[in-house]
């Protein structure tokens, strides 16, 4: 272990110091104050005669006389099946009042990456139980669907039903046995107010999400260094859940806005050069580095799936951090401020939502045969009522055809029956599509140019019909 008392300069959460021999990249440091505190860092550049080091708790009462001690040993995470029914700080440290996690093991959390040569290709449904999701932009196992939200959206009552009702349609069949895999959920805060984490909190305690569960917990008053630490311990967890002890396990991590930011404020005590907006350049790379750590390892039971949540600043998709959150994910679900308004819990608009990878996680034999055309129809039809509306603000309601006055009647029902549902139902994939059918029911099966049909005569309800036309008439 070296040790130096050669501080040179403290900047923002930065500590310099002079040093004669090689430290690693990466590299764990203990700061120990002259108050006698000790902090824990982290080598954040190492070149020669000088090293920068991002220090987690803060550099609040660091000087030149403060000793710093080199590890040798990059940051591990204490692993261990235990950890579910946990609550963690953004360091990993636990926070609930429970004993001391005894690890099976410790391990780096900056991972492995997957040999792209072993990685099998996902197409295995999730029901997360919202129908906006599982009917319209499915998640299937392995996958990388964000949420793009906006400030003041309720992407975390969103983020709080995935995490409830999520399930692995096989674990209802096979029950507890040793035949299937179990379903875990890691939740991971970032720079979140104590008012949001006790409601977090409050929700895992009463709906008995929390078994299955385990929690990271980086608040908004938290060093905003953690903050990169925080996704890195949630996805080693989830790793080794899931390639060592064979769990399904879904990673839902909140806010990514946050963690940029944290990047942003590092990248700005270093004085490196910004990119778009005043962005780390390499911001790209680093997301990449925490996405691409979800999907399925040939051989092994288990499967990494992430939600990441964000939120745009200004509601503007083009932004650096969605814009690029998007090019390395599949897909994204997009939360809608007009909707919202109107009272749609929960507000997803799919037509600017998408699942890459729904055409493999659906039909015979993962869903329903029926599921892809179901939701290429109401697609295509809710995107025809949209466009009405807009015609109707030109010409009245009356200019319109029969034809074009039940697509839009369609599009309203859309949102008040099938994406509207609240955030405490638990909707199964069957209900979600016989919802779908009942909807369809209203416009001529002529209209129905996606569906095969065999399937329009075993489903198409003749009555849905008249029962719209006396609904619209009332």
């Amino acid at each position: 272990m070296k040790e130096y008392q050669t501080i040179t300069e403290v900047s923002g959460p930065l500590v310099f110091a002079e040093v004669d021999e090689p430290v690693g990249y990466d590299e764990i440091v203990e700061i120990e104050t002259p108050d006698g505190e000790t902090l824990r860092g982290q080598v954040l550049e190492s070149s020669e005669g000088i090293v920068s080091i991002q220090v987690f708790e803060g550099t609040g009462g660091i000087d030149r006389n403060a000793s710093v001690r080199f590890l040798g040993e990059t940051m591990k995470m204490p692993v261990t099946e235990d950890l579910l029914g946990r609550v963690l700080d953004g360091s990993g440290n636990p926070i609930d009042g429970g004993p001391e996690i005894v690890p099976d093991k410790r391990q780096d959390i900056v991972g492995e990456a997957i040999n792209p040569y072993s990685r099998e290709y996902p197409e295995e449904f999730i029901q997360t139980g919202v129908s906006a999701i599982d009917g319209m932009n499915t998640l299937v196992r392995g996958q990388k669907l964000p949420i793009f939200s906006g400030s003041g959206l309720p992407h975390n009552e969103l983020a709080l039903q995935i995490a409830r009702q999520a399930t692995v349609p096989e674990e209802e069949a096979t029950g507890d046995d040793d035949e299937g895999s179990e379903f875990a959920v890691i939740f991971g805060a970032m720079g979140i107010t104590a008012e949001e984490a006790n409601e977090f909190m409050e929700d895992f305690e009463r709906t008995g999400a929390l078994e299955r569960s385990v929690v990271f917990m980086n608040l908004a008053d938290d060093p905003a260094v953690e903050r990169q630490v925080t996704p890195r311990l949630v996805l080693t967890t989830a790793e080794y859940l899931a390639f060592e002890k064979d769990y399904h396990v879904l990673v839902i991590l909140t806010d990514m806005t946050n963690y940029c930011e944290a990047l942003r404020e590092i990248g700005a005590a270093r004085e490196e050069v910004p990119g778009r907006r005043g962005y780390p350049g390499y911001m790209y790379t680093d997301l990449a580095q925490l996405y691409e750590r979800a999907g399925r390892i040939e051989g092994r039971e288990g499967s990494v799936t992430q939600i990441p949540i964000l939120t745009m600043p200004g509601d503007d998709d083009t932004h650096p951090i969605p814009d690029l959150t998007g090019y390395i994910t599949e897909g994204q679900i997009v939360m809608d401020r007009d909707l919202n308004s109107q009272g749609i819990e929960p507000p997803i608009n799919v037509l600017p939502s998408l699942s890459r990878l729904m055409d493999d996680g659906i039909g015979e034999g993962l869903t329903r045969e029926d599921h892809g055309d179901v939701s290429d129809q109401m697609y295509a039809a809710y995107a025809e009522g949209e466009d009405l509306r807009d015609l109707v603000n030109i010409v009245g309601r009356e200019a319109l055809s029969e034809r074009d006055n039940k697509f839009l009647d369609f599009a309203d029902r859309f949102e008040q029956e099938f994406v509207q549902q609240g955030y405490q139902t638990n909707r199964s994939i069957d209900e979600t599509l016989e919802i779908g059918w009942d909807l369809l029911s209203m416009l001529p099966k002529e209209a129905l140019n996606r569906i095969d049909e065999d399937l329009i005569e075993e489903h198409y309800r003749e009555d849905a019909g008249e029962e719209a036309e006396a609904v619209s008439a009332d």
